[in-house]
């Protein structure tokens, strides 16, 4: 089992425990620097919004201008960086500016997304061109943007016990579903590349772990399932809680007067 496999039954479990009764309050993340991919829209918007609820220093990263002022503007506090992590070209950017706007890194959520080529197509159908980009967007964009970071990440291991690599991943990455091709390959490929990552790297403090949020009420579900019924989806805000609890139990708590204290994932 692997740890993000551990920290989301461990997180099932307490969840299943607290039915009837009032449930804790979020663990804060102050003094925890948090970037995350593809913040404009859907649960990446959500992240930026429950994470600067709890006290994070967070930086989001998104194509596109005018989101990235939008966003920047809505909420006042985080650090907008436009950039394409498709894009290998953009990568070392991205990081910089991360790192410049930070000062160091304790979270790296890789939640940009693509679905591939939209009406979904069979797989033999998908031209190369749509496959390519879903693999450079879902896996190579993670894979390059978390080698530029691993630096600070490591370092922040070292000083403070711990960090987190969170890769949002898919039920598409673990069950064949038809004419999800392009989306289910690249986010298997994205699943364990994730799971050899938390192996070899496991004695660093920096954590890797693959999550599927589920099915949420987003553009991105109604452009692959436009007659979805909307009611039956999550919300994004839902799901960002779910993603910041399992962040957050992988990381060591601080308290501001004696510093780290244990690992809340071992508490």
């Amino acid at each position: 089992m692997t740890l993000g496999d551990r920290i989301s039954a461990d997180l099932q479990l307490r969840r299943t425990s607290m039915a009837g009764s009032s449930a804790p309050a979020a663990q804060s993340f102050t003094g925890r620097r948090v970037v995350i991919t593809g913040g404009t829209a859907g649960l990446g918007l959500a992240l930026v919004r429950e994470l600067l609820d709890r006290g994070a220093d967070v930086a989001f990263v998104a194509r596109k201008a005018d989101g990235v002022v939008r966003v920047t503007q809505e909420f006042g506090r985080p650090h907008g960086v436009i950039g394409d992590v498709s894009s290998k070209e953009d990568i070392h950017r991205i990081a910089l500016q991360v790192l410049g706007a930070l000062g160091g890194l304790d979270v790296l959520i890789n939640n940009a997304s693509d679905l591939g080529p939209t009406p979904l197509q069979l797989l033999a159908d998908t031209e190369c061109e749509d496959f390519e980009h879903a693999l450079m967007t879902n896996v190579m964009g993670p894979f390059r943007l978390t080698k530029a970071l691993l630096g600070s990440l490591a370092a922040a291991a070292r000083e403070k016990g711990g960090s987190v690599v969170l890769n949002v991943s898919s039920d598409a990455a673990v069950t064949p579903y038809g004419r999800w091709g392009a989306y289910g390959a690249s986010k298997a490929a994205l699943h364990h590349l994730t799971r050899i990552w938390e192996q070899e790297l496991a004695s660093s403090g920096v954590r890797f772990i693959s999550l599927d949020p589920g099915d949420m009420d987003t553009a991105m579900h109604a452009a692959a399932v436009p007659d979805a019924d909307t009611s039956s989806l999550k919300r994004p805000e839902v799901a960002a809680r779910e993603v910041a609890d399992v962040i957050a139990a992988a990381l060591p708590v601080i308290s501001p007067e004696v510093g780290i204290t244990r690992s809340a994932e071992g508490a």
